[in-house]
């Protein structure tokens, strides 16, 4: 009987270390819930309005479209390609005539959930992003007349534009081609990943250092401006709130907002960047400047925070940052209708 206790001993230790333990973990889900939101399940409607299978499907087709561009050699998959990440890799997206733009392309997975689209929030929702870059000179370099006069020589668009947009007239227009456009991309959420499954209550769904990344995040003060569904894209902020990094990550001839407002309240202003998948999409920041993401973690804190984060806490928070990887959409390539006599030939 006397060698038994001992083991009674270690069991209610046992079991109070467990209650501790799980204690911990729902004050962390608690905590975290005051902050941020999960990402819902598909699909996703625009403005509360749940878009339709033919207009999806149209604005998938249009969003692989080449023929949309000048050169009829970019699409919006190009500088967005949904195999990596919904963003194309590279510091800025090259255009027409290998142009290269100012800024780093954002990815477009759970864009739906901005609070305006580009860095400097210079369009309000998803549609009307869609229809600037296939007019900006620096990208597809086309016009509203060029895209138009190639969509109306496909007649193999015309049935799917009359069932995305029944009730129109008129339905083979440059309006409807952004609206399409975006209720594809309104689709491409990423749901489910291990932050989603922790704050929905599965204990397991981070690990020891994830769940440490996530405690130091809310401790060092990242919430204030990366929180809610996105963990970011809902405000902005001046890029060096504390301290400016240096000029390669800011470049002085890009001051953000202030080319929105004309406001020198807004010179260096951005809005925040999405956390969700940011493993998935170097480099980082406007610049592109960032290849590694524990060094971004680093510039932030110290720019942002005006805090030197240790080695381990930089650690931690990058590997916090790697469960915010979700299920990433699975899209089957379109078929496009092919050219006729009278599509417009594209300019090199």
């Amino acid at each position: 009987m006397a060698g038994s206790r001992p083991c009674l001993s270690v069991a209610l230790v046992s079991a109070v270390s467990l209650s501790g333990h799980a204690l911990a973990q729902e004050d962390l889900r608690e905590d975290a819930l005051q902050f941020f939101e999960p990402i819902p399940d598909r699909p996703v409607a625009i403005d509360g309005v749940t878009p339709t299978e033919a207009q999806i499907q149209l604005g998938k087709m249009l969003f692989f479209e080449p023929r949309l561009s000048l050169g009829h050699n970019i699409s919006c998959n190009t500088c967005h390609n949904i195999g990596t990440g919904g963003a194309d890799l590279t510091p800025v997206s090259v255009g027409h005539r290998w142009q290269r733009g100012g800024r780093n392309s954002p990815t477009v997975y759970n864009a739906i959930f901005n609070t305006a689209q580009f860095w400097d929030g210079r369009a309000a929702d998803l549609v009307e992003q869609a229809g600037g870059p296939i007019v900006n000179p620096v990208e597809m370099a086309s016009s509203e007349a060029h895209a138009m006069s190639v969509l109306h020589s496909l007649p193999g668009y015309t049935e799917h534009f009359e069932a995305a947009f029944p009730d129109d007239p008129a339905p083979v227009s440059f309006g409807n081609v952004t609206k399409a456009i975006a209720a594809f991309e309104a689709q491409l959420v990423t749901p489910d990943s291990p932050f989603d499954r922790f704050l929905k209550g599965e204990d397991d769904a981070l690990d020891d250092e994830q769940k440490a990344g996530l405690r130091a995040f809310m401790d060092a003060g990242c919430i204030a401006c990366h929180s809610g569904v996105n963990l970011g894209g809902n405000m902005y902020q001046p890029f060096g709130v504390v301290e400016r990094p240096d000029w390669a990550v800011l470049p002085p001839d890009d001051r953000g907002r202030f080319e929105v407002t004309r406001s020198e309240d807004d010179a260096y202003v951005f809005k925040v960047p999405v956390l969700r998948n940011i493993a998935l999409t170097p480099p980082y920041f406007h610049s592109g400047s960032v290849w590694d993401l524990a060094d971004a973690v680093a510039i932030m804190g110290v720019s942002q925070l005006g805090q030197e984060l240790n080695e381990e806490e930089v650690q931690q928070i990058t590997a916090f940052l790697g469960s915010l990887t979700g299920e990433q959409p699975e899209v089957v390539y379109p078929i496009l209708p092919p050219n006729t006599p009278e599509t417009p030939r594209p300019q090199q």
